[in-house]
């Protein structure tokens, strides 16, 4: 626990302060995944703390509770008398190939497509599992990929050390911070229960990581705005993922629309993005063109594989860089079964959010300081670098959930009510709340409040 503590403070540039993990118990796992949540989210919570000390003299108390955490990195919503839709299409998942694994990721339409035109159309896993048999993983992967779709061959951790890809993550630091010229002025107008009132986070992620990092800003206090295009959908984890938010959708090919983006961000204080590296660079709203609209802009960005080497462009997403890391391979040697075996939760995906929004935290800091923005990175394959190299898991299981880890509260959702299981991090005199329930995208204007 404390590697891993003190590999996130550094990253991040915080003091190596011990912080109190109460209760006991961890995910079963070839690795250490309930530390991995346990320091994510202190580092989460200390950045926090940092942030108040600075503008009110006080550092607040921080501490996490390790069950919580845990039952946090899988979903902390529980419906009361309704089912959130399921998280994965129905063809998703592990085959088998001719000389060993791959995994397809066809939960978005258009990525299922993409797997459709190199292997013919599927109906069910039976007839995908027959046409993947037929391939080698290695050329499938390719072909997946070239298609614009999902998918990651199944590697040990050394095959990973040894192809280009692992060897530019291993290059790349946990957190990359790069500084900026440009100023913004704004002064601080949140207070100890509410720190980030007044500040406006754009949030453009989606799935798991980024929403982890604009949902934990929400519940500090922060205007959190998350735009989506026109047709994106994730039933499966928009119940989970947009507590404290305002959803809204545009289409940046639109001109029209792509002005009301340019107002947005032109009032921001925090842009949070996850899109592939050249993403916002194709649509016309590269680095430079962010600063021009938005001079001491934070902004705080996320892709699966990295930000350099062959594959920093490349889709994916958590389950895929378990494959292609070496974890999954990892968890089927230690678990001795027949087939991958990932971690029993996303904990690349929920621990990068953390990691993104202590970065955001750090930076928002800095600025309230100096006046001057700034911009991290981060990815997907660095945090599982971060998770493998701490070593070895648990066989030891968590206690059984019970209702006094929820909260007392009923979130009344567009779907029906529901509890949500209390925070897992406490900061002295800072209730960590989303003032607003979950909501469907696009159930609000895209515009500021």
């Amino acid at each position: 626990m404390t590697d891993l503590l003190t590999s996130t403070q550094a990253a991040l540039g915080l003091s190596h302060t011990p912080i109190p993990f109460t209760n006991s118990g961890a995910l079963p796992s070839a690795f250490a995944v309930t530390e991995l949540a346990c320091a994510s989210i202190a580092a989460a919570g200390q950045a926090v703390s940092h942030l108040i000390d600075q503008q009110t003299g006080h550092l607040p108390a921080v501490e996490v509770d390790r069950r919580l955490a845990s039952f946090w990195f899988s979903t902390s919503l529980r419906p009361m008398g309704w089912l959130v839709p399921p998280l994965w299409d129905s063809v998703a998942g592990d085959y088998q190939t001719r000389d060993g694994w791959i995994r397809l990721h066809t939960n978005a339409p258009h990525h299922r497509a993409a797997a459709e035109r190199v292997l013919g159309a599927c109906a069910d896993r039976g007839a995908m599992a027959a046409k993947v048999a037929q391939w080698t993983s290695t050329d499938l992967e390719q072909a997946v990929v070239e298609a614009k779709g999902c998918a990651a061959e199944m590697r040990s951790w050394a095959q990973w050390q040894m192809h280009p890809q692992g060897l530019a993550v291993n290059a790349e630091p946990l957190v990359h911070f790069l500084e900026s010229r440009d100023e913004n002025s704004r002064p601080w107008q949140g207070c100890v229960a509410r720190p980030l009132a007044g500040i406006k986070v754009l949030d453009l992620t989606r799935v798991l990581a980024g929403p982890t990092a604009s949902r934990f800003l929400a519940g500090l206090g922060a205007d959190v705005l998350r735009i989506d295009s026109p047709s994106w959908k994730e039933p499966g984890v928009v119940p989970e993922m947009t507590l404290g938010k305002r959803c809204a959708r545009l289409n940046l090919h639109d001109p029209v629309e792509r002005a009301v983006f340019e107002r947005l961000l032109k009032d921001a204080d925090i842009l949070l993005h996850g899109y592939r590296a050249d993403a916002l660079e194709n649509l016309g709203f590269g680095v430079e063109r962010r600063r021009q609209l938005a001079p001491g802009l934070i902004d705080v960005g996320l892709n699966a594989y990295g930000w350099s080497g062959p594959w920093q462009n490349r889709r994916g997403f958590d389950s895929l860089v378990q494959m292609s890391s070496g974890i999954a391979e990892a968890g089927q040697r230690w678990k001795q079964a027949d087939k991958p075996t990932p971690l029993p939760v996303q904990a690349l995906d929920h621990a990068t959010g953390y990691l993104m929004a202590a970065s955001a935290l750090r930076l928002l800091t800095e600025r309230l300081n100096t006046g001057r923005g700034g911009s991290a990175r981060l990815s997907l394959a660095r945090t599982a670098k971060l998770l493998v190299e701490h070593g070895p898991g648990t066989t030891e299981a968590l206690r059984a959930e019970d209702e006094q880890d929820q909260s007392s509260l009923v979130e009344q959702t567009p779907w029906g009510p529901a509890h949500r299981l209390q925070v897992p991090v406490k900061i002295s005199g800072t209730p960590i709340q989303g003032a607003l329930p979950a909501t469907e995208l696009g159930s609000h204007r895209p515009e500021w409040w």
